[in-house]
């Protein structure tokens, strides 16, 4: 059976849209020809469209893929169709039946419901002829298959769009985790730029600023250099200058000592002339007179006792005073070593003091008081005395109650005060420092101590004058004799020994040179560092140069050396060089073993600079005194010192 083919019932052209059948079109082809033909019947309509077609059609399978855009073919079966045996022949090589291309260009189509397309089709011709049942029934089999592969195409969509969507806003949150973590990177760098930046300049202006202040450095350095230097030439101009007129003054000192001396001798030779010449004179009145006692003798046998005691008077008044004269001179002009000044304000002191005891002593007779209480009540505050600023505070104040106490005079109390802090110096315990600045506390409350205190000082030992006494056969009965003159106490018929003696000099030096060195604030020192320094001048000039005076200028420098070189400055250590060539010189020069230890003492301390160094116990531990001593309504007594 032959293939057969297939025309349409219907003409050729409707309205200008061809009915072209063609098998071969493919799914593209056709899916653009109607979408063109969509947008004619869109744009040649009158009526409003509900629905128009943005996007072409697409097709797809039962699995949802995309077709493939081939061509497809209408063919008959054999089996329903037979045809000649002479069509079979001529159309042997077809098995295919082409269809013509249609045009719809002018036929209106519209997405409503089928009313409207039997409106727009009333007029017109059917493009083919009715079908049977059986097609009809398989055409909408065909149809609702159709559909419900699109239904299932487009749930595959939709899932396959939610299952892109999903991804891309995965992909979107993770660009953006991306770029935020991209953004706090680049932020955290940038911060870490700035900070590198803003110490980079920081670095270069503390580098400017230290090559400033170098630079400035540089300069004040090289200014004050400058200002050393001529500082130090003047200095060392004034030091020449001082030195030139100290050895002139030395010079001129030593003229009118040695003018002095022979002056001295001058007059112990006259002395020695005119006791000469008495003697002389009362042997040959003597004479004279036992001649004439001789020549009357028989006829003044009465008078005869009476002559010769006149003559035994006459020969021994003489003789005595003579002898009295001598003694007085020597101890005057060779055996005394002091300065004049030294000497009067030790007695006008040591006087000030005897009259204080007389009156004293009157006052204790006539009266029915007794004031040992207030001896032994002093006596034990003193011995009490410690190196602790409240210690000496408290101390210093009962003292002060005492001393102005209206139940004891005075007198007593300022005399037994001056006793007892001199007898303490031999106390192993004794707070030289302390006691120091207890005194200065309580003389500035009560002025009239001090005086009373400086004579009960050279009483008990000549240095703090200071004074020297030198040992002459003729001047002293005997070496005991001059032991108890310049100071050996003697305790059952017998003399301590000089080492005894020597320790109680340098206890005694000690608080002297602690009390010329003790400055408080706001508190006088009536006898302070200047008269320390009259001190030294005077022992330096007049005292030689042996044990006694070496213990004690040793004593006084252990103390006050510190106070005097802080005040004097050049000028003291001037006074120590004299010390260190002359003083001690002349102590090698005695050759005497035992002047050793106190020379290399004395060597060392100039030589270390230890006057430099604040003496051990000088500063006291606590609060400054003076705001205590001295009351806020009382002036301080500057004209103490």
């Amino acid at each position: 059976m032959g293939a057969f083919k297939l025309a349409p019932r219907c003409p050729q052209k409707v309205h200008d849209i061809v009915v072209d059948p063609e098998p071969n079109w493919s799914f593209e082809s056709l899916s653009s020809e109607l979408h063109s033909l969509e947008k004619k019947l869109h744009d040649s309509c009158s009526i409003p469209v509900p629905f128009t077609k943005v996007q072409s059609r697409e097709f797809w399978n039962r699995k949802g893929v995309k077709r493939s855009p081939m061509a497809f073919v209408m063919s008959l079966s054999n089996e329903e169709t037979e045809l000649s045996e002479s069509e079979r022949e001529e159309d042997h090589d077809l098995s295919m039946v082409t269809a013509k291309r249609f045009n719809c260009d002018d036929l209106y189509m519209s997405d409503s419901d089928s009313s409207d397309y039997e409106l727009a089709f009333d007029a017109q011709s059917y493009l083919m002829d009715e079908v049977g049942l059986v097609e009809s029934a398989l055409f909408e089999r065909s149809h609702e298959h159709h559909l419900q592969v699109q239904q299932e195409d487009i749930r595959n969509q939709l899932s396959a769009i939610e299952t892109e969507l999903m991804t891309e806003q995965e992909k979107s949150a993770s660009a953006f985790a991306r770029i935020e973590k991209y953004r706090e990177a680049r932020k955290e760098l940038e911060r870490k730029l700035d900070t590198h930046y803003q110490r980079k300049i920081a670095e270069a202006l503390d580098n400017h600023l230290t090559a400033i202040q170098r630079d400035h450095e540089l300069k004040s350095q090289i200014e004050e250099r400058r200002i050393r230097s001529d500082a130090a030439h003047e200095e060392a101009k004034r030091k020449e200058r001082a030195f030139h007129e100290e050895r002139l003054r030395q010079e001129r000192a030593r003229a009118e000592a040695e003018a002095k001396l022979r002056f001295e001798e001058a007059k112990m030779a006259a002395l020695e002339a005119e006791r000469r010449a008495a003697k002389e004179a009362a042997e040959k009145e003597a004479t004279e007179a036992s001649k004439r006692i001789a020549a009357v003798a028989s006829q003044q046998e009465a008078a005869k006792p009476q002559l010769n005691a006149d003559s035994s008077n006459m020969n021994l008044q003489p003789q005595g005073s003579g002898s009295n004269r001598t003694k007085k001179s020597q101890t005057t002009g060779d055996v005394v070593r002091a300065a004049q000044t030294a000497l009067t304000l030790e007695q006008g002191r040591l006087l000030k003091l005897k009259e204080l005891e007389e009156a004293n002593r009157t006052l204790i007779m006539t009266s029915n008081m007794d004031f040992s209480n207030h001896e032994r009540h002093i006596s034990r505050l003193i011995r009490q005395i410690r190196g602790i600023k409240e210690n000496v505070r408290v101390k210093a104040s009962e003292l002060v109650k005492i001393l102005k106490n209206p139940s004891c005079p005075q007198s007593i109390s300022v005399v037994a005060f001056a006793k007892k802090v001199v007898s303490h110096c031999e106390s192993p315990d004794n707070a030289v420092f302390a006691c120091g600045h207890v005194i200065v506390l309580v003389a500035s409350q009560v002025p009239q101590a001090m005086d009373l205190l400086l004579a009960e000082f050279h009483r008990a030992c000549i240095y703090t004058v200071p004074k020297h006494i030198v040992y002459s056969k003729s001047a002293f009965e005997s070496k005991e004799a001059y032991y108890k003159d310049i100071g050996h106490r003697e305790d059952g018929g017998k003399l301590e020994s000089v080492k005894d003696y020597l320790k109680r000099l340098e206890s005694y030096m000690k608080l002297y040179g602690a009390l010329v060195q003790t400055e408080v604030q706001g508190v006088p020192n009536i006898h302070g560092p200047k008269e320390g320094w009259a001190w030294l001048a005077r022992f330096l000039n007049v005292l030689p140069a042996n044990m006694y005076t070496a213990v004690a200028l040793n004593a006084f420098l252990q103390t006050a050396g510190f106070v005097l070189f802080r005040k004097y400055k050049s000028q003291f250590t001037k006074m120590l060089h004299i010390i260190l060539n002359d003083f001690l010189n002349a102590l090698r020069e005695r050759g005497d073993s035992e002047l050793n230890p106190i020379i290399l003492e004395i060597q060392s301390y100039i030589e270390d600079n230890k006057f430099c160094q604040e003496p051990e116990g000088r500063s006291l531990q606590g609060q400054l005194l003076s705001s205590v001593m001295v009351p806020e309504s009382e002036p301080s007594r500057g004209h103490y010192y």
